[in-house]
């Protein structure tokens, strides 16, 4: 596996330390690698850029008197290995960018744009899903076309921390009739491991006989385990980001609060709605690693190896990037120098404090110098100067339409905002979007072109010019690659369209 370029998130430094001298045998797997490496731990911490790196670990003159606010952070950049040439999946997002970490593929290899996307071939699930793709027919042996969708929609229970399955937050909270289907498999469903077109770290290392583990946001992410019958992972913990926040007994975060009563009573309809219960299900997955470290599964249940490969994604970072919360304010920044607010300072505090935790855990253990712990993010959050940010349509619905909006005729319906009861059209920070019938590219290009300045679009890029993303022939992709073309405008969002 090459992951050398995708090693990192979107405009983040990925680094690296261990001080590989020796293998502790007692805690060590058989599998040994150079410099007596027997343990590798990925660490994302979600939306993290280059410059956060930098201002954290160095200090910033407007946050914490102008000290390093991530001690942690700070020493183990003593010792690291910084690749400042790191590059993101593109488009970046969570679900293409840890594919991309993990199996070193772009979404062009590994046919992953998007958790929400579009396939050409595959078929409607037989049931739909909890965000609303419409489940429907499967016809055998032909393109159908349908929306994908590998988040908490396809949970049995999204509401639930567990998924709604009978584990912790394990694959059996995967409802198979939520999944799309294989008209070239008999209609199968197909599962998240499945979906992906490349093999990935786990599945290399459980195949040599190793213990490979890792811990996420939600079900649909065992993607990770790669190609195969879904048991490349030895253990794997994804409570869902999205279920409904509860009391954690006996959770207590790395900076010393209680999760036993609910931090933010206020916001519980997701973790991700308040910067304080973010803190409390991030946790969750470090008291997992910490488990794991000392020898047991994630849910300290029984004993098990040390992993060969392990490790988590942290949300604590995006998500006091980018939230408002009610009675509470922004996070985000404050300048383009990267100067946190208030409440994104605090989650960086956070993760550095769990960072420590990790980093104690390991050399309590003596597993220290046999492990090589990677810190990346799979994602940036952009644009870090708060005057850059212009939202479409915005509050107050002034600010134009969106792409999706624009040749929403020219989308199948599955993706078209027309559709009044679908997931509707993938549009984050960035819009993916697939056209009906390749032959109205030219048709959509004009549109767009007409309607830039509504839209928020400056170069659209189609045809030859599609360059600057990942794009194969569509042989190649096997139908999910958008080839209509890409356009940007700096101080607005940044868009990607096609079929």
């Amino acid at each position: 596996m090459n992951g050398s370029k995708y090693t990192a998130c979107g405009a983040f430094l990925a680094f690296a330390f261990a001080s590989p001298s020796y293998v502790d045998g007692q805690n060590s797997n058989s599998l040994s690698g150079p410099m007596g490496i027997s343990h590798v731990l990925l660490l994302s911490v979600d939306g993290m850029h280059a410059v956060d790196l930098i201002n954290c670990s160095q200090g910033i003159p407007d946050a914490n008197g102008g000290q390093p606010y991530c001690p942690n952070l700070a020493q183990l950049a003593l010792t690291s290995v910084t690749y400042t040439n790191a590059n993101t999946s593109r488009p970046s997002d969570s679900f293409p960018g840890l594919t991309a970490l993990v199996s070193g593929g772009t979404p062009v290899s590994s046919g992953i744009y998007y958790d929400v996307a579009y396939d050409r071939f595959l078929a409607p699930p037989k049931n739909t899903t909890g965000n609303g793709v419409a489940g429907g027919h499967c016809t055998l042996g032909i393109a159908n076309g349908t929306r994908t969708e590998f988040e908490e929609g396809i949970d049995r229970g999204q509401t639930k921390l567990n998924g709604g399955g009978t584990s912790d937050g394990g694959v059996d909270a995967i409802d198979p009739t939520r999944l799309p289907r294989d008209p070239s498999r008999g209609c199968s469903p197909v599962f998240p491991w499945n979906f992906v077109r490349t093999n990935t770290i786990f599945g290399v290392v459980h195949g040599a006989g190793g213990y490979a583990a890792w811990s996420d946001k939600h079900p649909a992410y065992s993607s990770v385990s790669g190609p195969g019958d879904g048991t490349n992972l030895d253990d794997f913990y994804a409570p869902e980001i999205n279920s409904t926040v509860v009391p954690l007994p006996g959770v207590v975060t790395p900076t010393g609060v209680s999760c036993a009563i609910i931090r933010d009573k206020t916001q519980l309809g997701s973790w991700t709605d308040s910067f304080q219960n973010i803190q409390c299900y991030d946790t969750l997955k470090v008291n997992g690693i910490v488990n794991q470290i000392n020898g047991l599964r994630h849910d300290g249940s029984a004993k098990a190896p040390v992993p060969n490969i392990f490790g988590m994604n942290f949300q604590a970072v995006s998500v006091g990037q980018k939230l408002v919360e009610a009675n509470k304010g922004a996070g985000g920044y404050q300048d383009a120098k990267g100067t946190p607010s208030t409440e994104l300072f605090g989650e960086f505090q956070y993760v550095d404090a769990a960072l420590g935790k990790i980093v104690k855990t390991l050399r309590a253990q003596g597993l220290a110098d046999s492990t090589l712990v990677v810190i990346t993010a799979k994602h940036g959050q952009s644009p870090i100067d708060p005057s850059r940010y212009f939202p479409i349509p915005g509050p107050s619905g002034t600010n134009g339409k969106s792409p999706a909006n624009v040749i929403a005729a020219l989308l199948p319906y599955s993706e078209s905002p027309l559709n009044p009861t679908g997931i509707g059209p993938t549009e984050d920070d960035v819009s993916v979007l697939w056209l009906s019938d390749s032959t109205q590219t030219d048709e959509a290009v004009s549109l767009l072109e007409a309607n830039a300045s509504g839209a928020g679009i400056g170069q659209i890029f189609s045809g030859p010019n599609y360059g600057p993303v990942d794009r194969p022939a569509r042989s190649a992709s096997g139908g999910r690659s958008p080839d209509a073309g890409h356009h940007r405008r700096p101080q607005r969002r940044r868009h990607l369209y096609g079929q």
